[in-house]
């Protein structure tokens, strides 16, 4: 289906997108091991060069109190909530917090909270307040909502009372922190009911933009299929942007020789079937998950890590880049410790903020435009290329996924003067001239 093409199911997505997310990219913040103090106040220092690089967004790791019983590591998962309404000491205090989102606007940035609202820790008093409202077995013990996920149980939201506690929640950090959305963590296992209801009390106090770990197009959270809820309707009235969470299995399926690179083709005609063009999808190399669990991306993705960060950066979808990223980290984040990250070196920086400063200025590239097309470039199979024009602005990307350096030819639609964006020279290519993609490299560039 043509990007243009009217989707028939497009009057159901019914979110509006503030203006602000049509170019943004989105940053993952691991408060806990940006910085030596691991608080709000100095990761606001950060936030300038991030600003610089061309993020939009900052999301931030759960920033609540964590439970102490049945606490896995040290510290304990960010996502074992003990108190909806509090502040993680670990990080500071409510005005630090504030002082952080304050700053974060100030420098045009926009601030997500993530939220936790299918489960939390078994020392949440509302264990003992509410015990109806949470799920229990047959012999009423309290249940996880993933077996292995033993720090912390699971919600019951066929309870009234439970549902107007979170939406209440949910508006406090809107009114006293002033950020603006959420990234809500495996939103598919909340009734999708309850997102909708809640988007609109929110959107009365401002517009925000919601992001939910779920992908309608592939199971969320370690989830099996049986598990998945196949009918989750999540972007219809409740949020702006899922996982891409099929096109980052994808992507290290490729990586590890298991499937073509022209599944990438595959993937793309799945997502226009499913989606009109104005809906958001977030892709990705690497997230705090990933990181740890998975795996750095250099592990998993090898000598592709960086031609596949192009993909996701310009790509249809808004991309996202995790604490590290753009200092090369390679290691696994301890996740329930302490473990933080040397900013000494920053050798990926200029690779990152010359697609993210191109990704935000260029109208081919704006997020969820029904407008702008992508065309893909035939060639090698070791060749991923494309072109997205609108207007007559154009964006030409290719990656190699070959060990030895291979040529694209150019098809007389790409024909005309580029500029290529990491080494700044001007091309002037006509029909059938070459161009020439290293090893495990890349070509970005821009029409004159």
């Amino acid at each position: 289906m043509p990007d243009s093409a009217v989707h028939p199911d497009a009057h159901l997505f019914q979110v509006r997108h503030p203006e602000w997310a049509a170019n943004a990219t989105i940053y993952e913040v691991n408060l806990r091991n940006f910085t030596p103090e691991g608080t709000f106040r100095a990761f606001a220092e950060h936030l300038p060069r991030l600003a610089a690089m061309g993020i939009s967004i900052v999301w931030l790791m759960p920033i609540h109190p964590i439970g102490a019983v049945e606490r896995k590591g040290t510290l304990g998962s960010q996502y074992a909530v003990q108190d909806y309404f509090g502040v993680n000491p670990e990080f500071g205090t409510l005005d630090d917090l504030r002082y952080l989102v304050q700053t974060a606007h100030a420098l045009g940035l926009r601030v997500l909270l993530d939220w936790v609202a299918n489960h939390t820790s078994w020392d949440n008093p509302l264990v003992q307040q509410h015990p109806d409202w949470y799920q229990h077995d047959e012999y009423g013990r309290l249940v996880p909502p993933v077996p292995d996920w033993t720090d912390v149980v699971a919600f019951d939201y066929t309870q009234p009372g439970l549902r107007r506690y979170m939406t209440d929640a949910l508006l406090y950090w809107l009114r006293e922190a002033d950020i603006d959305g959420y990234r809500c963590d495996v939103a598919g296992l909340v009734p999708t009911d309850f997102w909708d209801e809640a988007r609109l009390e929110l959107d009365e106090v401002k517009p925000l933009f919601m992001l939910a770990e779920w992908d309608e197009l592939y199971p969320s959270g370690g989830l099996t299929w049986e598990q998945f809820n196949s009918d989750t309707k999540l972007l219809e009235r409740a949020f702006n942007m899922t996982f891409g969470l099929r096109l980052h299995y994808l992507l290290d399926h490729i990586a590890e020789g298991k499937a073509p690179l022209a599944d990438i083709d595959v993937y793309l005609a799945a997502e226009r079937a499913k989606y009109p063009p104005s809906v958001y999808l977030m892709h990705f190399t690497s997230n705090h998950d990933v990181n740890s669990w998975d795996g750095t991306e250099y592990e998993r993705l090898g000598p592709l890590a960086l031609p596949f960060a192009v993909l996701t950066v310009l790509l249809p979808g808004m991309p996202l880049l995790y604490t590290g990223q753009e200092a090369a980290l390679n290691r696994r984040l301890l996740f329930f410790d302490r473990d933080t990250i040397d900013w000494t070196e920053l050798p990926l920086e200029s690779f990152y903020t010359k697609l993210l400063q191109l990704k935000r200025r260029h109208p081919a590239l704006r997020n969820g435009d029904v407008l702008s097309r992508l065309r893909r470039l035939p060639g090698p199979a070791s060749l991923y290329g494309f072109l997205r024009e609108k207007d007559g602005a154009a964006v030409l990307c290719v990656i190699n996924i070959s060990e030895e350096p291979t040529p694209l030819q150019f098809p007389a639609e790409a024909a005309g003067t580029w500029l290529d964006v990491f080494s700044q020279v001007q091309l002037t290519l006509e029909e059938g001239a070459t161009l020439t993609v290293q090893a495990h490299g890349w070509r970005v560039l821009e029409r004159m």
